[in-house]
């Protein structure tokens, strides 16, 4: 593998809570083994490509940017190997690793969720206790944010407010045991999802502040096991992934203020565990919702309407299974004229959809013209 080290040089401004004591190291509610299921009612979409397998990186979540020579770059988190992984996003093959396991600038320790916004990429550490953000294509670190306030972060989602201004959730699945009988305190769960205000101003910094955060504490809307978070600023919306077997798996439905709808999505479309989230948008309101159902045997694709968040059908691919962090890529690409949906892949790589072949099977539409 070759590894690309990065300048160090790096800016910024956090304001929030005082610092709390780290937290020892926690077991990952995701490595727990996962039952066979298939779903019976799906259909199956061929896998664009598949990435080689690489199981050494244990591969957790997946995002996707466009060079500025015109590529895709796929950008993977490696939670065994504390790294990042670089495949092409039009045929899939490896091409750069980029990391470390350490705590300072451009080093990594468990990284789990990942978002890209411009040329900058949003790494979630969980045992770093939070987000670094380096700047692409040479991966230079920039800020890191949220170690006041983290503990066992996972996922997070962007959101632009204003031009140069992001909102930035995070969920934070302490004390999550998926071994024990024991649920967390009720109390504990109002603090699942933390928000942070971002800047980035023209001189390349990125300033981030603390500015709450939220969870709802009753049995039906409570969030015990979070990971994979996206939001819907035109419907005011939220899908938060609970993944707790114990009270019953499926994707809770909050708005963007952080209060319980009272709803969430079918609990008997997932069968294994409901995680990946995403969301394919159009300008007048229209489009959908994909989800998976993290499966041993095939994962399972859920589409849902994106207004009324009705069920619209599920699909499989061949051989695409055990899938963490998903990421849809809407625009075109050398090989993807309608875009692609990239999956992680059984903890060893990543699968390719091209949307049109979603499309076509679901009876979806492809565009949104």
């Amino acid at each position: 593998m070759r590894t690309l080290l990065a300048p160090l040089a790096f800016a910024l401004l956090l304001a929030g809570c005082a610092s709390v004591p780290a937290p020892p190291p926690q077991p990952d509610p995701s490595s727990k083994p996962m039952p066979d299921v298939f779903g019976a009612d799906s259909v199956q979409v061929p896998e664009a490509f598949l990435s080689p397998d690489m199981p050494e990186h244990e591969i957790d979540s997946v995002a996707s940017w466009n060079t500025p020579e015109g590529h895709t770059w796929l950008i993977a988190t490696g939670k065994e190997s504390h790294q990042l992984v670089v495949f092409d996003g039009d045929d899939g093959e490896y091409r750069l690793t980029f990391g470390e396991r350490g705590a300072g600038p451009g080093q990594f320790n468990r990284p789990n969720g990942i978002a890209v916004y411009g040329d900058l990429v949003f790494v979630v550490e969980r045992d770093n206790h939070r987000v670094q953000v380096l700047r692409l294509p040479d991966f230079e670190p920039v800020a890191m944010i949220g170690a006041q306030q983290l503990r066992s972060p996972y996922g997070l989602w962007l959101h632009e407010t204003a031009p140069g201004e992001l909102e930035m959730l995070v969920t934070d699945s302490f004390m999550a045991d998926y071994r024990t009988e024991t649920l967390p305190p009720m109390a504990e769960l109002a603090e699942r999802v933390k928000r942070y205000r971002l800047l980035l101003p023209p001189d390349g910094t990125v300033q981030a502040w603390h500015m709450g955060q939220f969870g709802d504490t009753t049995e039906a809307g409570a969030l015990r096991m979070v990971e994979s978070i996206a939001g819907d600023p035109i419907h005011d919306r939220l899908l938060i992934a609970e993944e707790d077997l114990r009270v019953g798996t499926t994707l809770r439905v909050y708005d963007l203020a952080g209060k319980y709808a009272g709803t969430n999505l079918p609990r008997e479309r997932f069968r294994a565990q409901a995680e990946g989230v995403a969301l394919w948008a159009c300008s007048d309101g229209s489009g959908y919702w994909i989800t998976t159902d993290q499966a041993r045997d095939l994962t399972v694709f859920h589409i849902f309407d994106r207004r009324e968040l009705g069920y619209l059908g599920s699909f499989t691919g061949e051989k695409t299974a055990m899938t963490d962090g998903i990421w849809l890529h809407a625009s075109a690409t050398r090989r993807f004229p309608y875009g692609a949906l990239f999956a992680a892949h059984d903890d060893a790589g990543v699968a390719a959809f091209d949307w049109q072949d979603i499309a076509r099977v679901l009876s979806i539409r492809r565009n949104c013209e």
